[in-house]
């Protein structure tokens, strides 16, 4: 697993809540991979960010569901 040591504190707090068995850090944000249902992945997603107020977003494109993707990305 990737380290989140410089990790910004919300994108932090998501992770902790969601505990992805894979992700991977980007220069502003994470992917998180691997999800088998990637549409409940994404509400269960949302429910957290709206749930702990988190400043992020949700970014999925068709070729992130080859590998179970999607993104989440500091506004």
């Amino acid at each position: 697993m990737s380290s989140s040591k410089d990790l910004n504190p919300e994108l932090q707090k998501f992770i902790d809540a969601f505990e992805p068995s894979k992700f991977k850090i980007l220069k502003s944000g994470i992917e998180v991979r691997g999800i088998t249902n990637i549409h409940n992945g994404i509400d269960y997603a949302k429910q957290i960010i709206q749930k702990l107020k988190l400043n992020l977003l949700i970014r999925h494109t068709a070729d992130m569901t080859m590998y179970g993707g999607f993104e989440i990305l500091e506004k």
